[in-house]
């Protein structure tokens, strides 16, 4: 399939009611930005579910450093 060069937006992308810089503030605060696989994004389908998984993921690494001694920190 022959890819075509096109300084033209189609005519499906509708971005009239879209805000400029709407996430540049929080971006400007240092959060970080990761991209989910598809598999992944039907798992975690919100910033909250990842970070609360992730979250217990540490807390349970925690927990398991000082039960075997270990000197790594997170």
């Amino acid at each position: 399939m022959k890819k075509i060069e096109s300084d033209q937006m189609r005519q499906e992308y509708d971005f009239s009611s879209g805000i400029r810089g709407k996430y540049l503030p929080r971006l400007a605060k240092g959060a970080n930005v990761v991209v989910l696989d598809r598999d992944m994004a039907k798992v975690f389908p919100s910033s909250k579910a990842v970070n609360d998984a992730l979250r217990v993921l540490a807390e349970a690494g925690r927990r398991h450093r000082k039960v075997k001694g270990g000197t790594r920190g997170v």
